[in-house]
């Protein structure tokens, strides 16, 4: 049985990236961007989709059609997405870990009210040795992707360090590992009607069980998943 130790060997930090600046220098999206490229993509038609399509804080919604086991019937919040590639965490994918084992797996000491069951998602399959804090609002942690600004994303521990300390940076989402786009792959993943993507909403996000956050986003398109097509486009 793995520990949370065994994955995660870099004790004082969920990475070794640097910290993104608020006007969107520094960005980390280089140490996360997914290492393999579709070879089937038109980069040209990539590029010219990119020009209208901006897909940070929003969610995509995996179609039916999705064939991707990794993928299938999730919830996905886009964090970054520009002419490098996109991130991403899939949150609606509990895993068989909670804060608190996360805290007795790093031996963090935290009170009983700072450790509660609040469940760990799979963000994706990509770097599954890392950890990845989604926060409202964005603080000021030693490593963090600023998505908007209210929302940040950070992989350092000293926010875990906070939390259980009782300096809980407000409305929090844990997650192991990541969702990880090349550059051009998601345009052309919406070309082929893989996604439908709304804007994101922070109350989805942080206010609502997991398992009620597909449905949520789906509603807030006016679409009822049971009834959605395998060839519906993107709003």
């Amino acid at each position: 049985m793995w520990s949370w130790k065994e994955i995660l060997p870099h004790t004082d930090s969920f990475y070794n990236g640097e910290r993104s600046k608020a006007d969107g220098s520094g960005s980390t999206i280089d140490s996360f961007r997914r290492p393999e490229t579709r070879k089937d993509i038109d980069n040209e038609y990539a590029a010219r989709l990119m020009q209208s399509v901006d897909l940070t804080n929003h969610f995509l919604i995996a179609m039916p059609a999705m064939a991707d086991p990794f993928f299938s019937k999730t919830l996905t919040y886009i964090c970054e997405h520009n002419e490098q590639g996109a991130l991403g965490l899939v949150i609606n994918r509990p895993i068989d870990l909670t804060l608190r084992d996360l805290f007795d797996q790093l031996d963090i000491s935290a009170s009983d009210e700072a450790s509660g069951g609040l469940q760990i998602m799979f963000g994706g399959p990509v770097q599954l040795d890392r950890g990845f804090v989604l926060h409202q609002p964005i603080g000021d942690w030693q490593s963090t992707m600023v998505v908007n600004q209210e929302v940040g994303l950070t992989t350092s521990l000293d926010i875990l360090q906070a939390i259980a300390d009782g300096r809980s940076p407000g409305r929090i989402l844990v997650a192991l590992g990541y969702s990880g786009w090349a550059p051009g792959q998601i345009e052309h993943e919406l070309s082929q009607n893989a996604w439908l993507t709304v804007p994101a909403s922070p109350a989805i996000i942080f206010e609502l069980p997991s398992e009620e956050r597909l449905t949520a986003a789906m509603h807030s398109l006016g679409v009822d998943f049971s009834t959605l097509s395998d060839t519906a486009g993107h709003a």
